[in-house]
């Protein structure tokens, strides 16, 4: 701390200068720079509670009080890999689990065309989300601390990771309905999340008239302002205020190019990427397409860090349970085509590498859904859970904790820190930043590191 700012805070006395040291612009100033980032994230949250026996830990025996999922109450005809098992009372069909080759993995038939990238998936099985609160396990999945007082308390992943990797990035954090958080210490305030609707809200936005003004005006304004802003940074004391209101206007022209623009609506989008889009459109999951293709383009223009967004409609309580296998299935289409997107588009800033080798994807849920079907023929909210990886840090294939086989409960998964316990959350989250190569105790109270899923 340099002498002018410590004659400041004495100024204000000791208590006052605690409350102003913790705000997130002065804590900014103490960091270290962050070191460019050639690293990429999408995070995905399955809003609802998705029924993760149809999908990541997939259950298809009648056993105790579960109610496998079965043509009686799903609609199967649009589920490519569905194939029947008949029980033992002859009466009612199943689904047949799917176990991808050279892989530890099962797999439900919602997996869809994920499956074909079944050795790049690290799946977590038997999260224990203590919860059966939307808001509260939303938020736990995203921060690893659980409500209190109805309020987040920490920072969420795409938080973490921007602060980490994209404080000089234009665009460090886009979120689209992402349970995104900006709390806690150490956190530079360019990297809070960009919180939107849609994509299109940015559009709206950037979007300009040339009735009063054309192009060249608006740059000569912003090249005007830009120099003021800097000029009175210059002679402020506290010129940090003003010189992110600089950076703001040097970033404005970058936005508004012919080239960024289109981006931002789905039209655009569209044609930079037609195979998010196909004929006849999606059911469910066109938003997250729409996010997909969003994050393909902003990111090989080296212009986001992170992207995150939610996927809707998986908290299917009664006869829309039919649809909660199509819901799945869409999202994990949807995934499988971003992945071949990122396979085939360069990587920004590295010679030679594809954006896949420098991607890494979370896809998370409040929880998941009870194992007996209801009364309406949908299922309920239940305190156990499932989170997919796919990154190269991560050893693919392979999952790690179990649920139980009787009510599908999380069971234990091993030894941690705090004892013998099933695997939570935070670990997930804790592994995810040490697999970055950074130390989850700047962000996160608890979680352990699960280094079985990390690549030696």
């Amino acid at each position: 701390m340099d002498q002018h700012r410590r004659t400041f805070l004495k100024i204000l006395g000791g208590a006052a200068g605690v409350g102003i040291a913790s705000q997130p612009l002065f804590r900014a100033l103490a960091d270290p720079p962050a070191q460019a980032s050639d690293e990429f994230f999408v995070l995905v949250h399955a809003s609802g509670g998705w029924d993760v026996t149809v999908g990541l830990d997939p259950r298809n025996e009648r056993r105790g009080i579960i109610e496998p999922a079965n043509t009686s109450v799903c609609d199967t005809s649009a589920i490519r890999h569905w194939a029947n098992q008949v029980l033992d009372d002859g009466t009612t069909t199943t689904f047949q689990t799917l176990q991808p080759p050279g892989t530890s993995l099962r797999l439900g038939p919602a997996i869809g065309n994920l499956y074909d990238y079944a050795d790049r998936l690290s799946v977590f099985n038997g999260l224990a989300m203590n919860t059966v609160s939307h808001p509260d396990g939303t938020y736990f999945v995203s921060t690893g601390r659980h409500l209190a007082g109805g309020k987040p308390v920490a920072a969420s992943i795409d938080t973490m990771l921007a602060n980490e990797f994209g404080r000089e990035q234009l665009l460090p954090s886009v979120s689209v309905g992402f349970p995104s958080t900006f709390v806690g210490p150490h956190l530079d305030a360019r990297v809070a999340p960009l919180r939107v609707a849609s994509v299109a809200t940015v559009s709206r936005v950037l979007s300009r008239g040339n009735v009063n003004t054309n192009a060249d005006d608006r740059s000569a304004v912003t090249a005007l302002l830009t120099q003021e802003a800097q000029d009175l940074a210059a002679r402020s004391y506290y010129r940090d205020a003003l010189t992110g209101f600089a950076l703001q206007f040097q970033s404005l022209p970058r936005m508004l190019a012919p080239d960024v623009q289109p981006i931002f609506n789905a039209s655009g989008l569209a044609l930079a990427q037609p195979s998010f889009f196909p004929t006849p459109g999606l059911r469910f999951q066109a938003g997250a397409a729409v996010n997909c293709a969003f994050a393909v383009e902003a990111m090989k223009r080296n212009l986001v860090r992170c992207v995150s967004f939610a996927s809707g409609s998986h908290d299917t309580h009664s006869t829309n349970y039919r649809n909660q296998l199509l819901i799945q299935q869409e999202l994990f289409d949807t995934l499988a085509n971003l992945l071949r997107a990122l396979d085939a588009t360069p990587h920004p800033t590295r010679i030679g590498a594809r954006l896949a080798d420098h991607t890494h994807i979370l896809v998370v849920s409040d929880f998941c859904r009870t194992p007996q079907i209801n009364l309406t023929s949908g299922r309920d909210h239940y305190p156990n859970g499932s989170a997919l990886v796919i990154s190269p840090k991560f050893r693919g294939g392979t999952s790690f904790g179990s649920a139980d086989p009787d009510q599908l409960l999380p069971q234990d998964a091993g030894t941690f820190a705090d004892g013998t316990r099933a695997v939570g959350p935070a670990d997930v989250l804790a592994t995810m930043l040490t697999a970055m190569g950074v130390d989850p105790r700047r962000y996160m109270r608890d979680g352990d590191v699960v280094r079985a899923m990390l690549r030696a």
